[in-house]
């Protein structure tokens, strides 16, 4: 069998076909409008934790088509209800829709120019990786299904969320504050859904893993201390600088000598150094920060144990300290594999089995990965990329060349409501 290939065995009862005519009729009604949200969010793009009139923008679609709404949640959050004509499970489908301190120069029509504070400073804000579609899609979702509501079993629970990117400075956000404040509660969520679309992917189709999909995210920060001394009698001091430098090459025997990489993945990065005020001066103190990537929760915890005891026997060594503080942004992003296997032949019937590919884990990150410690979980990612182009040539997210067809958003809509009425039934 080829590598991608999947095989359907799993049993889910589908829609009848009346219903499935007047999903499909539903879906095509909404099309255009789902890409309208979508190019309006995209040219009003809204900082972690400042999403205000993203999330004013949200509320009003959602009460006009008559659903439970409550917005604040988890700062500028929505959560919205849709309670089915039918009984079965809550299902849950999420949304992020913060943008990213970027400035844009893909030159659409409804292009970004918006600015904001971010830190202190004033930057470009646009919407680097594609949350206006994710919005966009999942109003479309909200918008059919409410038209479907008698043959709805179960509730739904839409969420849209805030503050994916990580909320600023010391702020709480994002997935964690959601779930604090109850978002996965009062339903209960029993699964929850959500994808993300990706600019490399082909329009149209899906790309998914079983287990872990993509690498928890810990920032990192090393302060490093040694002893001042002048530029040209580095013997009188203790150079912090050439001891940091030790310090990222110890760091990255980590990874090439000590991660068991057969089992997954691992990534260290030092992004930011800081040290000094003149060039003659060897300087007392030393703070670089940095970012760590990982599949496996186990490793996670060895990795950030390796990286504590390399930091402080390399400064040792030298008569220096070194103090490592490490700060866990997101966790893997884990599909539980029974959900997956249950629910793949939803996406297939939805856009065709052709469409939905098996892909490998990644070591980008997402906060979606908190839901599945409350509910089993199922993240893809949705195809983006325009017919004909190649992968390699495509922007990358969080770039300002970033860019999303969004003539298939359909697609996601679609995928969404097929798996809110099979779920439904198999429960």
């Amino acid at each position: 069998m080829k590598p991608g290939f999947i095989v359907l065995l799993t049993f889910v009862p589908m829609l009848a076909m009346a219903q499935l005519k007047e999903l499909d009729k539903n879906v095509a009604s909404v099309k255009d409008s789902v890409v309208s949200w979508r190019r309006y969010l995209h040219q009003h793009p809204e900082l972690s934790n400042r999403e205000y009139k993203t999330g004013a923008y949200i509320a009003a679609r959602l009460k006009a088509l008559g659903l439970e709404v409550q917005t604040g949640v988890g700062k500028t959050g929505v959560v919205a209800l849709l309670k089915g004509g039918k009984p079965g499970p809550v299902v849950a489908l999420r949304a992020d829709i913060d943008a990213l301190p970027v400035y844009e120069r893909v030159n659409v029509p409804f292009k970004s120019t918006d600015s904001a504070e971010y830190l202190g400073q004033q930057v470009p804000v646009m919407h680097a990786c594609g949350h206006d579609t994710h919005v966009a899609i999942l109003l479309g979702t909200a918008a059919v299904l409410a038209a479907m509501k008698k043959d709805i079993p179960g509730t739904v629970k839409f969420i849209f969320q805030p503050a994916e990117e990580g909320a600023p400075g010391d702020e709480e956000g994002g997935a964690p504050l959601m779930i604090k404040e109850g978002v996965m509660d009062n339903p209960k969520v029993d699964a929850i859904f959500g994808l993300h679309i990706n600019s490399q992917t082909p329009i149209g189709t899906v790309k998914y893993k079983s287990g872990a999909e993509m690498a928890s995210s810990d920032w990192f920060v090393v302060k490093v201390k040694g002893k001042q001394s002048h530029g040209s009698q580095p013997w009188n001091g203790i150079d912090p600088v050439v001891v940091a430098a030790q310090i990222i090459q110890g760091f990255q025997t980590i990874v090439s000598r000590q991660a068991e990489l057969t089992k997954a993945p691992v990534v260290i990065t030092v992004g930011k150094i800081h040290s000094g005020v003149r060039s003659n001066i060897i300087p007392e103190e030393l703070v670089m920060e940095g970012t760590i990537r990982t599949l496996d929760s186990k490793m996670q915890e060895q990795v950030h144990e390796k990286m504590k005891i390399t930091a402080a026997k390399i400064a040792e060594a030298s008569g220096a300290t070194a103090e490592v503080s490490i700060d866990t942004k997101t966790k893997v992003t884990y599909n539980d594999p029974l959900l997956v296997k249950q629910m793949l032949p939803s996406i297939a019937a939805a856009i065709g089995a052709e469409n939905v590919k098996e892909g490998e884990w990644t070591t980008g990150a997402e906060d979606f990965s908190f839901y599945g410690d409350k509910a089993p979980a199922f993240f893809f990612f949705l195809g983006g990329l325009p017919a004909g182009k190649d992968p390699a040539k495509a922007a990358p997210h969080h770039t300002p060349d970033f860019y999303i067809d969004d003539s298939r958003l359909d697609a996601g809509v679609k995928i969404f409501c097929q798996l809110v009425f099979d779920y439904g039934r198999k429960k």
